[in-house]
């Protein structure tokens, strides 16, 4: 398990990075996942979703990321309004929140390199010329580098890949960033590695952080507080 987080080297802003008002969500419209459910994120704050699998807060994760829209609720990224989710939110708000999801070989595009996985939003965005600057470092930050990132995902462990979609979720300098079980799948000793590197990339740069997952040890060490999901539904 990785040690508590020491204090941040960064002061928080009074702006939330996220404020999820009376969210309710779910595929199904007739039986919705969450329903009026309201969590904040302080400006540089970690905060940890503590629940069991199948109570809906991977859902709201998809929702504080724009990747799903709820079916009512407002969503708000440092102060601004979302009005659009997906591929409809405009590109200056939805590349404020970096994701990292539980499985990485979901997450990858099987024909990239790791490379080009991790350069991918660069080059989406018009940012090109980053690249070659941006990616050794932010690679190395995150444990890999030599011939690892030349190779495809089928070619590493599940811990590389999920280094890699770590560092793709980062490379655009989120406010926010969302990990979504990110180390579910992990051996103790990776997950310590992705921890510490979420922790160095948050102390230079003082992103916000919404941990999601059912293991309490962890979040509780990782982060500066743990909401249990069930507190977030109306009584």
């Amino acid at each position: 398990m990785p040690e508590p987080a020491p204090e941040p080297a960064y002061e928080t802003t009074p702006e939330p990075a996220l404020e999820l008002r009376g969210i309710t969500a779910g595929y199904d419209r007739r039986a919705p996942v969450l329903r009026e459910v309201s969590l904040t994120v302080g400006g540089g704050e970690a905060v940890g979703l503590l629940g069991p699998s199948g109570c809906g807060k991977s859902t709201l994760a998809r929702v504080a990321a724009l990747l799903h829209r709820p079916q009512a609720g407002t969503v708000r990224l440092a102060g601004r309004p979302a009005h659009g989710f997906r591929h409809r939110a405009p590109r200056e708000l939805r590349t404020t929140v970096g994701v990292v999801f539980q499985q990485p070989r979901l997450a990858a595009d099987p024909r990239l390199t790791l490379a080009d996985l991790i350069a991918e939003p660069l080059r989406a965005t018009g940012r090109r010329a980053e690249v070659r600057v941006r990616l050794p470092a932010l690679a190395a930050s995150v444990g890999l580098g030599g011939d690892l990132l030349a190779r495809r995902p089928h070619e590493v462990s599940d811990g590389q890949l999920q280094r890699a979609c770590l560092a793709r979720a980062l490379v655009l300098r989120p406010r926010l960033l969302v990990c979504d079980e990110m180390t579910a799948m992990l051996d103790a000793s990776t997950t310590a590695a992705l921890v510490a590197a979420v922790e160095e990339y948050r102390r230079e740069h003082g992103t916000a952080l919404l941990a999601v997952g059912h293991d309490r040890v962890l979040l509780e060490r990782w982060c500066d507080r743990t909401v249990e999901f069930k507190t977030l539904l109306p009584r």
